[in-house]
C-alpha cells in the first residue's frame, strides 16, 4: 500500500509561559517557553484520518487560552470540512486534545478504553488530575460512545493499515501515540507522550504527570517505533515549524517528507 500524507495543522500558541511549565526539575526554571497547539491530518488518496480536533473559541473563553482558528477552519486549506471527517484518533481527552470533538459530529473516536476510564473514573475526585479535562467535552465523548461511535482499543492496536496507536499514559492514563507509515519511513505523532524535543531526548518529564513511571518509560517507546529518532514529531514543540516545511497554508506543515534538520540538535 501507498505512504500517507502528513499535515500538522498549528490552531493556537500560548507564548506567556517558562520552562517551569514544560519540564520537571530543569536549572533554568524562569526561562520563557513557547508552546504551540496542533491538531494532525493523515491522508491517502480519499482516506483521511484526523487525530485530535484542539478546542473551539468558548473553551478559549473559558480558560483564557485564546485560539488563533476555529479547528473547523484550521482545516480548510487541506479542502476537509468538518462534516466529512468521519474518523478520528483521540490521543487523550485533555481539553485542547478533545476540546472540539462536538466540530466533528460524523466521526467515530478511536481512542484508549483505559482514557474513558480515567476521564470518568475516582481519580476525576482530585481537582489536580480533573483540572485539563472539561466536563463537556468528556459527555461528549460518552455521547458519542452511545451513538454507536466509539472505538476503544486496549494497548497497540490497528486504526487502518500503515495507521497504527500506541497506549504511552504517563502523562494522562490512555494517552496514545500514533504511528504512521510515510514515505520517510515509520513517523510518530507523540502528542503529548512528548509535549517537546527535548522532553523525550534529554529524558525530561512534563509537569502534568499520572505515572512517571510510564512517562519516562514512554520516551523509549517512542523511539522504538520511529524507524529513526528524527521521525519522532511531539505535540506542542514551536520547533516543528522550523523543521517541517509549509504546506497547503502558513499555519500547515507537511511532515512526511521528514524533517530538513536533526531536532536532536
Amino acid at each position: 500500500m501507498s505512504a500517507w500524507e502528513v499535515h500538522a495543522v498549528k490552531y493556537a500558541e500560548r507564548n506567556a509561559r517558562t520552562r517551569a511549565d514544560s519540564f520537571l526539575f530543569d536549572d533554568n526554571h524562569d526561562a520563557p517557553h513557547a508552546m504551540d497547539y496542533y491538531i494532525w491530518v493523515l491522508r491517502r488518496g480519499e482516506e483521511v484520518i484526523l487525530v485530535d480536533t484542539g478546542y473551539d473559541s468558548a473553551e478559549a473563553a473559558a480558560r483564557g487560552r485564546p485560539i488563533q482558528l476555529d479547528p473547523r477552519d484550521a482545516l480548510k486549506p487541506l479542502g476537509l470540512a468538518a462534516e466529512a471527517v468521519t474518523r478520528v484518533i483521540v490521543t487523550h481527552l485533555h481539553y485542547d486534545h478533545a476540546g472540539g470533538l462536538h466540530l466533528f459530529p460524523n466521526a467515530t473516536l478511536h481512542m484508549q478504553a483505559a482514557e474513558m476510564q480515567f476521564a470518568t473514573g475516582p481519580c476525576m475526585c482530585h481537582h489536580t488530575l480533573r483540572a485539563p479535562f472539561t466536563a463537556p467535552h468528556i459527555c461528549e465523548a460518552v455521547t458519542r460512545l452511545y451513538s454507536g461511535k466509539v472505538v476503544f482499543h486496549d494497548g497497540d492496536a490497528e486504526v487502518a493499515e500503515g495507521v497504527t496507536v500506541h497506549c504511552i499514559g504517563g502523562h494522562s492514563r490512555g494517552l496514545q501515540c500514533v504511528r504512521v507509515r510515510t514515505a520517510a519511513g515509520w513517523l510518530v505523532l507523540a502528542s503529548d507522550a512528548a509535549h517537546y524535543y527535548e522532553n523525550v531526548f534529554a529524558r525530561k518529564p512534563f509537569p502534568i504527570v499520572v505515572d512517571l513511571q510510564n512517562m519516562l518509560d514512554g520516551f523509549a517507546r517512542l523511539r522504538a517505533l520511529a524507524s529513526d529518532p528524527r521521525l519522532i514529531v511531539p505535540g506542542h514543540d514551536p520547533r516543528v515549524r522550523q523543521l517541517y516545511p509549509q504546506g497547503a497554508a502558513p499555519h500547515i506543515f507537511r511532515l512526511d517528507p521528514g524533517p530538513t534538520g536533526d531536532p536532536r540538535g
